[in-house]
């Protein structure tokens, strides 16, 4: 299938002689014609289509389609029939009225070329580039961030029924591709076992059976990838997704004794999260827990301007793995944000973006002023009157005096448990044994003298004079402007259920997501062109009742 560039003509004068008559107030798609023009053109995917072929639907149009279907929350057969059927979307697209449009399976197509290329970009990239030509979308002097969990489109399994199904999806691939192999190979005892999926009979709950069930499920697993891995198997039979995916969860569920017997992995043996497996038919969805929430699949981050005289528009959206924390996005965000000139003076975060090397690398790098809290120090050494605080650093002597006037004797730069840059500080044991305020200074009998652990210069600085920040009415009033995140948030997962995948994995994850960003800055594009007014947080009679100084931070 080719592509051949169609000239971006006129909208046919019967389509708009109708829609005018239809219409006669417009609508989300004549509007969005009618102000930002043609938004994708075929050019623009050129690169998706190979030269010789039949000649393809419009990939432009087909862009435009993917944004007013997540605008609408339309599955794939509702929007090729709005295509065909309705007055508005052929308006949107210059259709003539009679324009028969195209199978559904089209939109299928046209995203696993997206997802292949990942040119989901380039369809939430032009969004905001119309938007900046129309006047709609300046440089923001002011961004907010947050994130939210993405539910994979998979079961959630535990330990032992994800080995089986992995044993399993290994078995009906091969069944597939090599009957004849299969058969040759299989045990007769398989059939039994894995012919079913393992909620469907009875798993044993005492954990010795369970265990047993485990260890026989790794037999049966090993015995297959070594006929698989042997030397007289065709090479490609290994090389087929699901027996990959078997042979990794193996390497994470299992470990072979000195006497090469299969035995299951005691759970504090089994990899980190960040690597561990928890579905063969999603192999980048990872568990994660963020406070009481569980889930299995990714998180998304949503960033938008919150200028209070401009659209709120989403600039960038960035999806990763549940297993990242939200501090290791920040720099990833201002990169993107810097890449397409969209940089805001002030990005307001909550505490999980924040800390003082965020701080520092926003302001030297990127010019950009972080506002949020700053989590607090949480060891027993953080507060009271010999709190780290309490000591006076000298930067230039490379020295820090305790309250009790005494020096310390060692300055030495070191790293920490996690790889960052940190300076240690260690008094000497003549001055801290016979102190007086030793039992209030030392947390330890066993420790004999005092030690003291703080970030480079900058980012020390950083940090206290954020946290000093905190508690003033003006830093109060700025980042009562970080509130509406939550409302964007919220808006995505009711128009295009943005908290559940519809497709399985992570880059067709992530295509999802850009599409739902794009079709959101749409509808927020339409509301700024109509002067509908935003929505106010809703607020209860009782909570209305409390008095403003005890209010939370931008409540009404």
């Amino acid at each position: 299938m080719s592509m051949r560039p169609a000239a971006d003509g006129e909208i046919p004068a019967e389509t708009v002689r109708v829609a005018r008559a239809a219409f006669p107030k417009g609508s989300l798609a004549i509007r969005m014609r009618d102000e930002l023009g043609v938004l994708f053109r075929d050019e623009q995917f050129a690169a998706l289509f190979p030269v010789r072929g039949r000649p393809a639907w419009s990939p432009g149009r087909l862009a435009l389609v993917s944004v007013l279907q997540y605008a609408e929350g339309m599955p794939d057969r509702q929007a090729a029939l709005a295509v065909r059927a309705r007055i508005d979307w052929k308006y949107a697209l210059g259709l003539e009225l009679t324009d028969p449009g195209f199978d559904y399976s089209v939109l299928s197509e046209f995203r696993a070329r997206l997802v292949e290329a990942d040119a989901g970009q380039r369809i939430f990239d032009q969004v905001l580039e119309v938007a900046r030509q129309a006047g709609m979308l300046k440089a923001p002097g002011r961004a907010r961030t947050d994130s939210t969990h993405v539910l994979a489109a998979i079961r959630s399994l535990n330990r032992l029924e994800f080995v089986i199904e992995a044993l399993r999806a290994a078995l009906n691939a091969l069944a597939a591709a090599a009957p004849g192999w299969l058969t040759f190979h299989a045990d007769a005892a398989w059939f039994d076992r894995y012919a079913s999926r393992p909620e469907d009979y009875w798993l044993p709950s005492g954990k010795a059976k369970r265990t047993e069930v485990a260890e026989q499920a790794g037999r049966d697993g090993m015995h297959l990838l070594a006929g698989v891995h042997a030397s007289d198997t065709p090479r490609w039979l290994r090389e087929l997704p699901a027996v990959q995916t078997l042979r990794r969860a193996w390497v994470q569920q299992y470990v072979l004794d000195d006497d090469g017997e299969v035995r299951w992995r005691d759970p504090k043996d089994c990899p980190p999260g960040a690597l561990r497996l928890v579905s063969p038919y999603d192999t980048g969805a990872r568990a994660s827990v963020k406070r009481d929430i569980k889930w299995d699949g990714y998180k998304v981050h949503l960033t938008e301007s919150c200028d209070p005289d401009t659209a709120h528009l989403i600039t960038n959206v960035l999806t990763s793995d549940a297993t990242v924390p939200d501090i290791k996005a920040t720099d990833t965000v201002h990169d993107s944000l810097a890449a397409k000139d969209l940089l805001p003076g002030e990005h307001l975060l909550d505490s999980g973006y924040i800390d003082g090397a965020r701080i520092v690398t926003a302001r030297t790098q990127y010019d950009v002023t972080l506002t949020g809290p700053i989590r607090a120090n949480t060891t027993t050494q953080a507060t009271g009157p010999y709190g780290q605080d309490a000591f006076t650093v000298n930067w230039d002597d490379r020295t820090v005096t305790c309250p009790s006037g005494k020096t310390s004797s060692q300055w030495s730069h070191a790293r920490s448990i996690c790889g960052t840059p940190v300076i240690r500080i260690q008094f000497s044991q003549r001055d801290c044994r016979p102190c007086l305020a030793r039992p209030q200074c030392i947390d330890s009998d066993t420790r004999l003298r005092r030690q003291i652990t703080l970030r480079p210069r900058a980012e020390h600085e950083a940090t206290k004079q954020a946290r000093r920040a905190e508690g003033t009415p003006e830093w109060r009033d700025r980042y009562a402007a970080r509130n509406g995140i939550e409302g964007t948030i919220s808006q995505a997962v009711r128009v295009t259920g943005l908290r559940q995948c519809r497709y399985r994995g992570l880059a067709k994850t992530r295509l999802q997501h850009q599409l739902t960003a794009a079709a959101i800055n749409l509808v927020r594009l339409d509301d700024w062109a109509t002067s509908r007014p935003r929505a106010r947080t809703r607020t209860s009679h009782l909570a209305a009742l409390r008095p403003a100084e005890h209010r939370p931070n931008g409540a009404d």
